[in-house]
């Protein structure tokens, strides 16, 4: 790499240089010549220091991950929930996924009421109705000990 497009710690543009006058320059100033964009042509240097270049992408990755929320909330009910209180669930799932979690519905099945797996079924999609919000569904109703659960995701 003959040639370098250098910027200087203000962020002006110097030009194309030597390697040889750039690293110069960056001596002068007593600080570091970092390579910003290897792949462009020339290569792009910018005459800073290392630990200030560092700090800037440690925010730039961080400021990239802010809309990224993987945490899990949940809700549970039973097949004998009432549709009112499934109701306020639902609106409960809702506030979940406006602020991006996903959800984990759970239904808590007791004794007998796992042999009436249809039961249960109708009782998951009457839920899944009530949910305002738009929402995929990121893993299908398993059977767990306790009853089934699900996983939903906003879209």
């Amino acid at each position: 790499m003959p040639e370098l497009r250098v910027i200087d710690e203000t962020g002006n543009n110097l030009g194309v240089l030597s390697r040889e006058e750039s690293l110069r320059l960056k001596n002068e100033k007593g600080l570091d010549l970092i390579e910003i964009s290897p792949a462009a042509n020339p290569p792009v240097a910018k005459i800073m220091e290392y630990g200030k270049y560092l700090y800037q992408q440690q925010k730039k990755d961080k400021e990239g991950r802010k809309g990224q929320k993987t945490e899990t909330k949940g809700v549970r009910f039973t097949v004998r929930t009432s549709g009112n209180d499934l109701e306020v669930r639902a609106q409960q799932v809702d506030k979940f996924l406006k602020k991006r979690y996903k959800v984990r519905i759970q239904m808590i099945l007791k004794g007998r009421e796992k042999s009436l797996q249809g039961f249960a079924d109708e009782k998951l999609k009457t839920f899944l109705a009530l949910i305002k919000e738009s929402y995929k569904i990121e893993q299908e109703p398993k059977k767990f000990p306790m009853g089934m659960f699900m996983v939903i995701a906003r879209k």
